[in-house]
């Protein structure tokens, strides 16, 4: 759950927006905001926040454009750009070396893991599953909009851009962790019996 967290502004951008894109936006906008002041007053680093930051900066953009032209063509790729710019900040977080999820996962994991090559790896495996995820979603919500499908096949490429990601991020640690075990139990087998 502490995933979906991050996700919240997006999920209230796609309940509000209905009611107006504009409107969408800002709810999400002040979500965002209002996350990030929780975790900073729950003293959160908010260093490792790529993900609040630019959805911050996402919904801040797309607030102004929405209020100052609401019947702007780019109303109707809402999903196509939201999903984009998740891709982006998916693909510029492990690019910098801080893959997004590191910051959720912390919320979880003790801080004596927190820098170790599996705990690291991990993140970048998870953020680059979310990032391939976004992108493809992305796309297919581009061709959605653009061709004029129907919008109950958008919405199942829309949840579907999000629960093979989720569920992935619910297995594959464990199993990570299981297979560097497996692989260091045989390492310090073979350097007992060379020892010996």
């Amino acid at each position: 759950m502490n995933y979906l967290r991050g996700f919240i502004p997006w999920l209230v951008f796609a309940g509000v927006s209905p009611a107006g894109w504009q409107w969408g936006a800002l709810a999400g906008l002040a979500a965002a905001v209002a996350l990030l002041i929780a975790d900073r007053a729950a003293g959160l680093a908010l260093d490792l926040r790529l993900l609040e930051y630019g959805t911050i900066v996402f919904f801040a953009a797309l607030t102004a454009l929405a209020f100052a032209r609401p019947e702007s063509g780019l109303k109707m790729y809402g999903s196509a750009l939201s999903m984009g710019w998740l891709a982006l900040i998916a693909w510029v977080s492990i690019a910098v070396g801080r893959p997004f999820t590191s910051g959720i996962a912390r919320r979880m994991a003790p801080p004596e893991v927190w820098h170790t090559p599996l705990f690291q790896r991990i993140n970048v495996v998870l953020t680059a599953a979310w990032a391939l995820s976004f992108t493809l979603t992305a796309l297919a919500q581009a061709a959605a909009s653009a061709y004029g499908w129907n919008v109950a096949f958008s919405i199942l490429i829309q949840l579907a851009g999000f629960v093979l990601p989720a569920r992935f991020t619910a297995a594959y640690p464990e199993r990570a962790r299981a297979r560097f075990m497996g692989t260091s139990g045989a390492r310090a087998d073979i350097q007992g019996g060379l020892a010996s």
